[in-house]
C-alpha cells in the first residue's frame, strides 16, 4: 500500500446551506464516495474550531467577514463562524461516506491560530501528525479531493508536495471558494509546487 485518497472538509459548513458555503460543495459527494471504494488507504480532515476562534471575524471588533488582518504568523482572512466543535455544522456531509475512512485529522482547533493544512496549520510549522502517519504506513502517493480547492485542498496539497509526497488532486471532486482570484492563484502555486491537477469523471 502506497496511495492514500485524503478527503478534506466535506462537511455541513462548507456545503449548500451552511455558515460558510461553498459553491455546489455538495456535488463532489457522489464522485468522492466512489473514489473511496477503491483506495488503499481513505483519511478525513475535518474544520474542527473552538467557540470564539481568533480567524472568526466575529472576533474582531469592526471586522466582517472576508477582512484580512495581520496575525503573528502571517495574514489571515477573517471568515464567518463555521464548523465550530460540536455543531451541526461541522459535521461530516451526512451522505459522506465516512465509515471509508481509516483516520480523521481535526484541524483548526487552537484558537490562537487558522489551519487550513492537512499537514500544517497556519504558521506552516506546527504540524497536525498526518505526515507521521502516512510515513509509518509506507505511504509516497496522495490523491486530494474536497473543499474547497483554493484554500484547506491547496494548502494541504503544497505542504504535501513539500513534505516529498507525490500529490495529484481531482479538481473534478473538488469545489472553490475563488475569493478575489484566490483560485487562479490556488492553480498557479500547486502546479510549481509539482502538484499534478486533474479532471476525471467526477
Amino acid at each position: 500500500m502506497t496511495t492514500a485518497l485524503i478527503v478534506i472538509d466535506v462537511q455541513k459548513d462548507f456545503c449548500p446551506g451552511g455558515a460558510l458555503a461553498v459553491p455546489g460543495g455538495d456535488d463532489v459527494v457522489d464522485g468522492i464516495n466512489m473514489l473511496m471504494a477503491g483506495a488503499e488507504a481513505v483519511i478525513l480532515t475535518q474544520d474542527w474550531h473552538p467557540a470564539g476562534h481568533s480567524s472568526f471575524a466575529s472576533s474582531h471588533v469592526g471586522k466582517s467577514p472576508y477582512d484580512m488582518i495581520d496575525m503573528p504568523y502571517g495574514q489571515q482572512v477573517l471568515w464567518p463562524d463555521h464548523c465550530i466543535q460540536g455543531s451541526l455544522g461541522a459535521q461530516f456531509h451526512p451522505a459522506l461516506q465516512t465509515d471509508r475512512a481509516d483516520m480523521i485529522i481535526r484541524k483548526g482547533y487552537n484558537p490562537a491560530i487558522d489551519s487550513y493544512s492537512a499537514l500544517f496549520e497556519n504558521d506552516h510549522e506546527t504540524p497536525t501528525g498526518l505526515d507521521g502517519y502516512l510515513r509509518t504506513r509506507g505511504i509516497t502517493d496522495l490523491t486530494m479531493v474536497g473543499l474547497a480547492l483554493d484554500f484547506c485542498v491547496n494548502f494541504s496539497a503544497v505542504d504535501a508536495a513539500k513534505k516529498g509526497f507525490r500529490v495529484t488532486v481531482r479538481e473534478d471532486l473538488c469545489r472553490a471558494i475563488d475569493l478575489e482570484g484566490s483560485l487562479a492563484a490556488a492553480r498557479a502555486g500547486m502546479q510549481v509546487a509539482g502538484v499534478t491537477l486533474e479532471t476525471g469523471n467526477g
